[in-house]
């Protein structure tokens, strides 16, 4: 799933969240790029509706994995179990051995999507660290923040 470490490769932490108003609803991702040793960092969101919490989940993994221009060493972090056990827990690797269905032989949901952020992450070395959610922890609090701005424009600015 990631590529051979690479020494050389440059360092990035990315913090991915998402924020739906109703589950399915209107929906927002929020992308925190941090690059430690050139003391940089790049903000991005977006919104969808209708969407649900766990596609912007993982829309927000793969539109910061997508940015990176060359191969990274990237730490992914996120509050999304959903995200970082499809790779930690081997979710991914047994559906597709079981052609997209679950152990229950139900289809995978967000097929589409599983498959875009394989490809993203495919490029670099990846590390895929969860944290709890609405903890504190700077960069989680500033994708969400992210996340949130996106959807409510996208709702006109309505709470």
């Amino acid at each position: 799933m990631t590529k051979p470490s690479d020494p050389g490769a440059p360092e990035v932490v990315v913090f991915a969240d998402g924020a739906c108003s109703g589950n399915p609803g209107p929906g927002g991702w929020g992308a925190v790029l941090s690059f430690p040793a050139a003391g940089a960092e790049k903000r991005l969101s977006g919104a969808e509706n209708p969407t649900t919490n766990n596609r912007m989940e993982m829309t927000a993994v793969i539109q910061e994995l997508s940015v990176l221009s060359r191969p990274c060493r990237v730490r992914v972090v996120t509050d999304s179990r959903y995200v970082v056990d499809g790779f930690n827990a081997g979710w991914l690797a047994k559906w597709e051995r079981n052609n997209w269905l679950t152990s229950a032989r139900q289809p995978v949901k967000n097929v589409e999507l599983w498959r875009e952020l394989k490809a993203a992450a495919s490029r670099h070395q990846v590390e895929w660290q969860w944290i709890r959610g609405h903890n504190g922890h700077p960069g989680n609090e500033a994708a969400d923040r992210l996340a949130v701005e996106a959807r409510l424009r996208l709702e006109g600015g309505r709470r």
